[in-house]
């Protein structure tokens, strides 16, 4: 049986060992594959396995149609077309932050970086979000001794300034975009733009046009002034994002940050501004104050949450 997590940039497969657990991870570029089938042809080949039986794979992308687009990504494909080409008597689909937030109480405390303050309470809702290529977002909801996984778009929520100066940046991105919504900003695809308009407002140049890696390594060399704003600005405001997360969901057994960025910010991230606008919530900061914010550091739990699901499913009805 195989698992899978693909997101806009990378797709990460594994198999399942004989306890169903993750192992023989291959992390694969998307740019590389015509399409998902390809590309998990080309990993069964690299480890000689001829045949699959079932498959479950977490995708950056709604996944509730027959024809299945990726969000921030070229592969489009047909659910049934997958399972026919690979042969598979069962398929599972779901969305990678689904998957994300199924791994939470399979991750053990070296999996995890906690910043701020709070403290969890058991078998109490939990939210994740992260920027990668885009924004995802999901909660984790225990009912009747399972935990249940929200599948949403959260990401495509419309994002709100808290303040004069980020009401400036996004007054610039209106004149741009039709609908500024959190990923547009908050997200590696998002940070050359929001890089562009952290400029305009502070009034530099914004210089040569950067891709999202180097507007991350050059901020956390400490030697591009701009780049260190723009990630400033970015963790501030996806604070705001993951405290209006919490509020709405009633996050009390804490909020997951995932996704390819936030751990490679290490300690920019927890010395920033995130922390402290989670909290600014007026009358609320008292409460999201006693909720902890955690940084997921295991670089492949979706594929975790997506073995679970695909367990589950075959354990069901």
């Amino acid at each position: 049986m195989l698992v899978a997590d693909i997101g806009g940039t990378r797709a990460r497969f594994a198999l399942l060992d004989h306890q169903g657990s993750p192992h023989l991870i291959r992390i694969m570029a998307v740019a590389d594959f015509a399409g998902p089938v390809e590309a998990i042809q080309a990993y069964l080949r690299e480890l000689g396995c001829s045949a699959l039986r079932a498959a479950a794979i977490a995708l950056a992308a709604p996944v509730h149609d027959e024809v299945i687009r990726l969000t921030n990504g070229s592969w489009t494909f047909s659910r049934e077309e997958m399972k026919s080409r690979l042969g598979l008597s069962r398929l599972l689909l779901l969305n990678d932050f689904t998957a994300l937030a199924l791994s939470l109480p399979r991750l053990n405390a070296n999996d995890l970086r906690q910043v701020g303050g709070g403290t969890a309470v058991p078998l109490a809702a939990k939210a994740v979000l992260g920027p990668g290529t885009g924004l995802g977002v999901s909660g984790l909801l225990f009912n009747r001794g399972h935990w249940l996984a929200l599948a949403g778009e959260g990401g495509h929520c419309t994002l709100a300034a808290a303040d004069e100066r980020e009401a400036a940046i996004l007054a610039l991105a209106w004149r741009e975009l039709p609908h500024v919504s959190a990923e547009r900003l908050l997200s590696g695809s998002g940070l050359p733009l929001l890089h562009r308009l952290v400029a305009e407002v502070d009034g530099r140049a914004a210089g040569e046009a950067l891709t999202p890696a180097e507007i991350v390594s050059r901020a956390l060399a400490n030697g591009d002034v701009q780049c260190r704003a723009v990630l400033d600005t970015f963790c501030a405001m996806l604070g705001s994002m993951a405290g209006n997360l919490a509020l709405t969901l009633g996050a009390q057994g804490g909020v997951y940050l995932g996704g390819g960025i936030i751990p490679r910010l290490g300690e920019l991230f927890d010395r920033s501004h995130f922390r402290t606008r989670f909290e600014a919530k007026g009358r609320f900061a008292a409460y999201l104050a006693t909720i902890p914010t955690y940084v997921m550091l295991s670089p492949t739990p979706a594929l975790l949450g997506a073995a679970h699901a695909l367990a589950e499913s075959e354990d069901g009805p």
